[in-house]
């Protein structure tokens, strides 16, 4: 799909997958191109749309009550046979389970949202960081008092690996 750079090592992927999915929409973003996209949801202001198809939307009912939500989504453009990466940032290459990368096995991401406005088909949401078009895989409320993990830490020179 893209391009290996060096230090990188992709594998062949399985010929039949463990499990099926069934997009439930698509999430609408201002950004067509993964160099425009922001690396994570924080550093974005822009609101953004989270479409549902018609036979999810009964599932839309008192999502209101919730200021944040988790969307979880299939980053369909991604590469998928990569096991180690090079990523621009890193001093060398890297696990692709130590990283938050859409090249990935299964190309799932996660995003905790604000939610802005919830509608009958669609919300505004606030915090996403995907292409425009992305399918949407689920949402769920976002609790601070179980999700939230003020202690977690990640050793970035990856020095703490644990492998």
């Amino acid at each position: 799909m893209g391009e290996i750079r060096e230090g990188e090592v992709s594998v062949a992927l399985p010929e039949r997958f463990d499990a099926g999915l069934h997009f439930i929409g698509r999430l609408r973003t201002p950004w067509a191109t993964r160099p425009e996209c922001p690396k994570n949801g924080l550093q974005s202001d822009a609101v953004c749309t989270v479409e549902v198809d018609p036979p999810y939307r009964p599932a839309l009912s008192h999502v209101r009550g919730a200021s944040h939500l988790i969307l979880l989504y299939w980053m369909d453009r991604a590469e998928r046979g990569l096991v180690i990466q090079r990523p621009r940032h890193a001093d060398g290459p890297r696990g692709t389970f130590s990283l938050r990368s859409p090249a990935r096995p299964n190309p799932i991401a996660l995003s905790v949202v604000e939610l802005i406005e919830a509608g009958p088909e669609t919300l505004a949401v606030r915090g996403l960081d995907c292409l425009d078009g992305t399918p949407l895989l689920d949402i769920k409320p976002y609790y601070a008092s179980t999700d939230a993990r003020p202690d977690a830490t990640v050793d970035r020179s990856g020095l703490g690996d644990r492998s």
